[in-house]
């Protein structure tokens, strides 16, 4: 397993340096037009973001599954936190025309705080990735005494039944011949799996494809209030 993960870092790391060098060469040494030379600057800028994502990610999940874990519980309102994680990525979900329905219960939890705000940044991130332009993602929180749950949905393009066991895995990012520059570096599920278990909830996807995707996360309460005591 081990040498399983560095293949796939070196890999994730070798194709975008293979570009970055690759159209650095170009500008060096060849004439182009203006045109081409901002198209060529946009994929290195594009390359080096995806760097710096990936080495943001590894540090998270390598925190994540180190014998101390952060992990920094206190109470706070989900439902707020989900409004402000829905304005912070509207840039990105109204480039596509995407319309967002919020259902969302006025609920407070014991939680930390941080690591829950990049759970929602992955999931709802996720389905804006892969939902086409006009489609619809839908957030909803609901409660009871004894857990929150929230389901993402959107009307994307869906997980085949095959990948479904395997998307929380590190690295996986289903179609091998998938743009990664798009689909990303198969870690930002992976890493909100692990935030959701160190909360000691769990997190369920439930999908078909041509139709779109569900992601539910459940959230136990009283566990995360003995938590915060210990």
């Amino acid at each position: 397993m081990r040498q399983d993960f560095v293949s796939n870092v070196s890999h994730e790391i070798q194709s975008p340096l293979t570009s970055i060098r690759g159209y650095s060469q170009i500008l060096k040494e060849e004439a182009i037009t203006e045109k081409e030379r901002r198209e060529y600057l946009d994929i290195i800028q594009q390359e080096i973001e995806r760097l710096s994502r990936l080495s943001e990610n590894l540090l998270k999940l390598a925190a994540l599954e180190s014998n101390h874990p952060p992990f920094h519980p206190k109470p706070y309102l989900l439902d707020e936190q989900l409004r402000r994680v829905v304005v912070f990525m509207e840039p990105q979900w109204s480039k596509k025309h995407l319309e967002l329905d919020l259902s969302l219960e006025r609920v407070e939890v014991v939680a930390d705080q941080d690591q829950l705000n990049q759970v929602w940044l992955n999931l709802l991130g996720n389905s804006i990735k892969f939902t086409p332009e006009g489609g619809r993602i839908g957030i909803q929180l609901t409660a009871d005494d004894l857990q929150v749950v929230v389901q993402v949905t959107d009307t994307g393009v869906g997980i085949p039944p095959e990948a479904q066991s395997r998307i929380f895995e590190r690295f996986y990012t289903g179609d091998p011949a998938r743009d990664r520059r798009k689909s990303g570096n198969g870690l930002g599920l992976s890493i909100a799996k692990k935030i959701v278990e160190l909360h000691q909830g769990e997190i369920l996807v439930a999908s078909e494809v041509g139709k779109g995707t569900t992601f539910t996360v459940k959230l136990p309460r009283r566990q995360a209030d003995k938590k915060m005591d210990s």
